[in-house]
């Protein structure tokens, strides 16, 4: 079926709310779905592209009225004597739920009325069935008079009718396509009362099961606009290559608005983006369908890489030779194909590495700005990320308009997810499935796919339309498919859920699956494949996660029909609240009094939703680059991994560091063929190298001019290497210590420090230097991290819990002091009362120049679970919150999370250590810490550093258990110590998903294997 089958009833009729729940009515008098494209009056203003003159906005403040179902609503507000001045207002764009009026809900598969109604689709509750009305006065601008009107809305949810001056205009479902009408019958000289009946549920909720903040309202603009006497409704841009990919050719489908006077014409001006003309064509127009082609030689190719666009003008003149319209639209020759079972842009295999991305604000909700978009674009460009897919909805026009000119792959996704009516607690049952099989349901989900692609079409950006998410699989979308290669044979189609059912396999042209482990995407690919494979959500970013993130990016060179894919997913989707004192906290699902509710599972972003970096984006960035940097003790070899560009753009910087000390820094421009590699060798003097110690090559390469999406200078790829010269040996410090013996406590002291042990406390409990205490509480083993919500997922509560009570129920059975010469030991041993077997040892060396050497030891046994850390932790003062590192870093890492790091030098915060997962949970971790000071505004404190191997390091305001049992951060108690915590080893974090996918065996503790580390505390005076 295409569109033109669809029935779209275009009468006036009385409307009535039982349309909300019948299939066969969800678009009256809609104008027919088009192209994004702009239009303006002349040449000047389409060149100078300023905001449309014939477009005026309607956004700002309505009248609002908000009623919890359709039988409180003011049923007749429509009509012109109907008084709302006392009414409040509303925003639009925006949200009724974050506006003051009812709740948002937070829901992942389920319905949002679970439990309350007992409703089969396409049945709605009745009882909750929120309505908003609204009412925006307007006088038709004076460059409109005499014209035809139309009314534009943007993304309503879910289902609305409009009437103006008290005549219906129309009505309208899918929440985030555009819903147009034509005004002009209705319109009246002076006020217009444009009256609009917003319902949050409708036969659409059942087609909107997404992952996502269950809102309704006017999200989207709203604005009127007019169009000139002759008038181009709809323009289908085609670009084509030939087999070579050197030469171009481009079509344009001109569909023009009835009633053509005779003797009109089409001239179609190709411009380069310096505004050169490329070539010219023109044309007599006869009717409404008009098409003019035209050759390009050796047209500059689009690509994420460089995404040139041409500018085509379509000018439209009267019978008379008058100009009437100009349409600047932009143009990329590319070319998308599927050759060889491999899917490929321009001739050259493609590789996404993407992202799945909401729009989202975490105070506006899906009514994000243009602010919002640039920012995101500019992110994912500086973070290599190179695709989108727009999950599970269209998106605004304008994020394609900033994929088009920055450079982003998009897969675009019609608004469809029917996930609760065939997943039921995890088990798949689709015997009341819809759309399914079910040919009633075929007309309102094809409109959907019609409105997006009518609307996106001419974006080169998109690559793939998507029929959809998690809606099983069935006739109706393998209808939705051919729909999509009927219309436009130029993409490919994507849809995941022909995994549940192969009957429909034809459905989507590769294979695409969710959160499929690294061993079963191979398996796939090693068993003779019909079609490339991609991810189309992996790497589940949810709190403290993406962990082994390295083992999915390794397949892209193993396996050609690897191609990728998209983490789940950009942005958390948390919003603004206050607690009860007024101070405002990002709240998850469930902090609004919403039920059912699926709680934190709305945070899952690389991004935080007030748009700041989450250190996992470290990863990303890295894992995700185009440039290798492989890096050796001489030189670097550089693997150019882009499709089509050189290195040109960028400067290659390298630098030597001797224990964190920079020697030599020096750039120069290396120019690397895409999928080429190149050698540069290390010029710095040899006689750097005499030094002993541990030294470390940093290489990037930056850019040099400044890009749309980052400064000049800018790091795109990093890679280094370390390797030691020289051992350095280190000599015991030599000098008087002294031991006083009491009957709870042993004290060594030495020259201005006094190092304390209790045997009741079983511990170090002081460290004095300078009569400064470091020590608030003593240095005690701990087993245990503040779950993670990946931890949470895979239960690790239940099956790891002993090592909380561990952590927290010990008995110190035996203080060893040993005296010699130049140091003191002292020496714990700790049972467990989860184990008869283990067992602790805590050795602490008391030295004369008061540095505290302390070696832990485990003994395991058998038939214990995981452990999540060893470790010993302790107290010092709030004071103390001032961190220079030579470790791992600069942002935090895991042995599962430490590909995209770096050893050097940083400095932070203890505070900044508390990432900003909305969730508390394990947070600040470094891996690979040589040494670390901590000290106070005067520069006072302690050094912490590894002796044989390097060791992990927290410093946080908290300990793990406050943080374990703190749903938000303003549960957290203020802040009176900096918790520091050494461990030997700590567990990854894990990520293939959050509801029971392990971390890694190689990232994990076992409690039946034996383990030490060591490291020393040193005074800093």
């Amino acid at each position: 079926m295409t569109e033109t089958q669809i029935k779209v009833n275009t009468e006036a009729q009385v409307p009535s709310i039982d349309w909300l729940t019948d299939l066969n009515v969800f678009a009256i008098n809609r104008v027919p779905a088009h192209s994004d494209h702009v239009y303006y009056a002349t040449m000047g203003e389409a060149k100078e592209a300023p905001a449309m003159k014939m477009r005026h906005d309607l956004n700002g403040n309505w009248k609002f009225h908000y009623s919890i179902n359709p039988d409180s609503r003011p049923e007749r507000f429509y009509e012109l004597d109907f008084e709302c001045s006392a009414w409040g207002n509303i925003k639009v764009p925006g949200h009724i739920q974050l506006q003051g009026y009812g709740t948002p809900q937070y829901v992942n598969t389920i319905y949002p009325w679970d439990g309350h109604s007992d409703v089969r689709p396409p049945e709605i509750p009745k009882d909750f069935n929120p309505v908003g009305s609204y009412v925006k006065y307007f006088k038709v601008p004076k460059n409109m008079e005499n014209k035809p009107v139309y009314l534009s809305f943007q993304g309503v949810e879910s289902a609305f009718f409009v009437w103006l001056n008290g005549e219906f205009v129309g009505h309208s479902e899918d929440s985030f396509t555009p819903a147009e009408f034509e005004l002009t019958p209705f319109l009246t000289k002076g006020d217009n009362k444009l009256a609009v009946e917003v319902f949050q549920r409708s036969t659409g909720s059942w087609l909107e099961d997404q992952d996502f903040w269950r809102f309704s309202g006017i999200f989207r603009d709203v604005y009127l606009y007019t169009v000139p006497e002759i008038h181009a409704q709809d323009i289908h841009i085609h670009t084509d290559l030939d087999s070579t990919y050197r030469n171009g050719e481009l079509k344009v489908d001109v569909k023009l608005l009835p009633n053509i006077p005779v003797g009109s014409k089409l001239i179609a001006e190709l411009c380069d983006n310096n505004g050169n003309l490329v070539t010219k064509k023109s044309r007599d127009l006869s009717g409404e369908n008009n098409s003019v082609s035209m050759e390009v030689d050796a047209p500059k190719l689009w690509s994420a890489e460089n995404p040139y666009l041409y500018t085509l003008y379509l000018q439209i003149y009267n019978a008379s030779g008058a100009l009437v319209e100009v349409i600047p639209q932009k143009v990329g020759f590319r070319k998308f194909e599927l050759v060889d079972k491999i899917m490929r842009l321009n001739g050259e295999r493609i590789v996404f590495k993407g992202v799945n991305r909401h729009e989202f604000n975490h105070r506006r909700g899906r009514a994000i700005t243009k602010e919002d978009m640039l920012w995101d674009i500019k992110t994912l460009k500086q973070h290599n990320i190179n695709a989108v897919r727009t999950s599970h909805y269209p998106n605004q026009s304008y994020w394609y308009e900033l994929c088009d000119e920055y450079g982003i792959y998009v897969i675009d996704e019609m608004n469809l997810e029917t996930h609760g009516s065939w997943q039921k607690m995890g088990a798949v049952e689709p015997s009341w499935n819809i759309p399914g099989n079910k040919p009633e349901w075929n007309d309102i989900v094809l409109d959907r796919a019609v409105s997006m692609v009518q609307r996106d079409k001419n974006h080169p950006s998109i690559l793939i339309w998507s029929c959809g998410n998690e809606s099983y699989a069935g006739e109706v979308i393998q209808n939705v498919t051919r729909y999509f290669k009927s219309v436009d044979p130029s993409r490919l189609v994507h849809y995941e859920g022909v995994f549940h059912n192969r009957d429909y396999n034809d459905s989507s042209d590769m294979e695409s699956r969710m959160y499929a482990k690294p061993a079963d995407i191979e398996k796939y690919l090693n068993d003779n494949p019909e079609k490339p494979f991609i991810s189309c959500e992996y790497m589940h970013a949810m709190g403290n996660s993406l962990g082994g993130m390295d083992k999915y990016t390794a397949l892209e060179n193993k396996y050609p029909m690897y191609q990728g894919g998209f983490i789940w997913d950009y942005i958390d989707q948390s919003l603004i609240k206050k607690d009860r004192y007024g101070k405002e906290f990002l709240a998850y699902g469930g902090d609004f009094g919403d039920r059912p509710t699926d709680y934190g599972f709305c945070t899952n972003g690389i991004v935080y939703s007030n748009r700041e970096l989450s250190p996992k984006m470290q990863e990303v960035k890295y894992l995700y680059q185009n440039i290798k940097l492989n890096v050796d003790k001489s030189g670097v070899t550089i693997k150019n991994e882009s499709l089509f560009e050189d290195t040109s753009d960028y400067a290659l910087e390298y630098i030597l560091f001797l224990e964190g000390k920079e020697l030599y820094r020096n750039q120069e421009q290396v120019v690397i063929m895409p999928q080429s590699q190149g050698r540069v060798e290390c010029k710095w003097p040899i006689e750097l190298l005499n030094e002993a110690g541990e030294y470390v090559i940093h290489v990037s390469m930056k850019v040099r001019e400044e890009k749309l999406w980052a400064e000049a200078g800018y790091e795109i790829a990093f890679g280094q290497y370390v390797f030691e010269e020289k051992k350095q040996v280190s000599q015991i410090p030599s000098g008087n210590l002294r031991v006083a013996y009491g009957t709870q406590n042993v004290g060594v002291h030495g020259t201005d420090f006094t190092i304390m042990f209790c045997r009741k406390a079983g511990s170090l409990i002081s460290m004095k230097y300078g009569g400064r205490e470091m020590v608030e509480a003593p240095l005690l083993p701990l087993f245990w991290r503040a779950t993670t919500d990946n931890d949470r997922g895979f239960s690790q509560g239940y099956t790891s819990g002993c090592w909380y009570a561990a952590s927290l129920a010990r008995q110190s059975v035996l203080l060893d002091v040993e005296e010699s010469k130049d140091k003191i030991e002292v020496t714990f041993i700790y049972k467990f009362s989860i184990h008869s077997e283990i067992e602790v040892k805590n050795k602490f060396t008391v030295l004369a120049d008061g540095s505290v050497h302390v070696k832990s030891v485990y003994h395991g046994a058998e038939s214990l679970p995981q452990m999540p850390i060893f470790a010993v932790s302790f107290k010092v003062s709030a004071d103390y919150d001032q961190l220079e590192w030579y470790a791992m870093g600069p942002e935090e890492n895991y042995s599962d999370r430490a590909a995209g790091a770096r050893l050097g030098v940083f400095t932070n915060k203890v505070s900044d250590n508390l990432s900003g997962y909305v969730k508390p949970q394990e947070s600040g971790n470094r891996t690979g810490v040589r040494w670390v000071n901590l000290t106070n505004s005067d520069g006072h404190g302690i050094k912490i550093s590894s002796t044989s191997r390097p060791v992990e390091c927290n410093f946080s305001p908290y300990t793990a258990f406050e943080l374990e049992n703190a749903a938000h951060h303003y549960e957290l108690p203020n802040v009176h110590y900096t918790v520091v915590t050494v461990a030997g080893k700590q567990m990854g974090v894990g990520g293939d998903d959050s509801w029971g996918a392990p971390v890694y065996p190689e990232h994990l503790l076992k409690a039946n294997k034996d383990m030490e580390f060591e490291f020393i505390i040193q005074p800093i005076q």
